[in-house]
């Protein structure tokens, strides 16, 4: 009897809360560190990229008007389900990079606590970051910290899933909303993710995964008119350029290396700033004998 022909796997995109192929019609498959056939994976194109942008703008207000303590609470059922697949997604870790049992299942734990950590952050940072300055006149001075909007982010070639799985967390603990380009040689876990997302209440359009070339979307990622900031992971980026390109509307460039990704660096609030606006306010307020002050 001949070896039965495994079917491999395709791993669809996935964009406001749906599973849809490339527009593109093209993909790859994606091979294990001994080139081994993996599954096949969508060639994200410009207009994948665009729709997912849409998607991300139209949830980002009601994803923001959410309480944060609601958004921890999404941010932890995503932790709980996470937790539940902790072996299947060991696996496909072990499949995709070649690493032993026990490395795949502490990357997978350390996803997992990285989700529960930001959860637990998503209804304090606003004491840290927001205040009440003095000033001279006769005001009340209020900063408090904001969302920045969509958040589009890119992983090179060497940024796996605690790379996603971090942007992810912190981008919804501060309520962004985010369009993020998985790497190319970890599409598997990426997109098995978005499986875990979807059944963990996350609204449709809060989150969307690509897959795809690097050197063919990051142009887009940059440049596109509607994105706030762009999230860099990982060191192999021509940071210059893009910079220069995303100065086009002003979007914030921000840059986490491997090193900070995989540090007690990133397991802090002050992480969180490189996601948020703080933004001031003035009240007039009335000074002795009713006279109010003036603007």
């Amino acid at each position: 009897m001949s070896k039965r022909l495994e079917i491999l796997k395709t791993y669809k995109l996935y964009i406001n809360g749906s599973f849809p192929r490339t527009e593109s019609g093209r993909y790859y498959i994606a091979k294990g560190p001994k080139g081994e056939d993996l599954g096949n994976c969508c060639l994200g194109s410009r207009k994948d990229f665009r729709n997912a942008v849409v998607a991300a703008r139209k949830s980002q207000a009601s994803w923001a008007e959410k309480s944060a303590y609601n958004i921890g609470q999404v941010i932890y059922r995503i932790a709980e389900n996470l937790e539940s697949r902790k072996t299947e997604f060991s696996s496909l870790i072990r499949k995709e990079e070649g690493v032993s049992e026990s490395k795949a299942n502490k990357t997978v734990e350390i996803a997992i606590d990285r989700l529960v950590y930001f959860a637990g952050w998503s209804d304090k940072y606003q004491q840290i970051f927001s205040s009440v300055n003095p000033v001279a006149s006769s005001h009340f001075n209020f900063s408090m910290v904001e969302a920045r909007g969509v958040i589009a982010a890119i992983c090179d070639e060497n940024t796996r899933f605690i790379g996603l799985v971090s942007a992810i967390a912190m981008s919804l603990c501060t309520a962004n909303t985010i369009v993020i380009l998985a790497s190319e040689n970890s599409p598997l876990t990426a997109l098995s993710f978005a499986e875990v997302l979807q059944h963990s209440d996350v609204p449709a359009g809060v989150v969307n995964i690509l897959t795809g070339k690097k050197e063919e979307l990051e142009p887009h990622f940059a440049s596109h008119m509607d994105v706030n900031s762009l999230l860099l992971l990982g060191d192999e980026f021509d940071t210059t350029t893009l910079g220069e390109t995303a100065a086009i509307n002003l979007k914030r460039v921000m840059h986490w290396t491997l090193n900070k990704i995989h540090s007690s660096t990133i397991e802090s609030p002050y992480a969180l700033k490189d996601l948020m606006e703080v933004k001031t306010t003035w009240h007039p307020i009335e000074q002795i004998g009713g006279a109010k002050a003036g603007y």
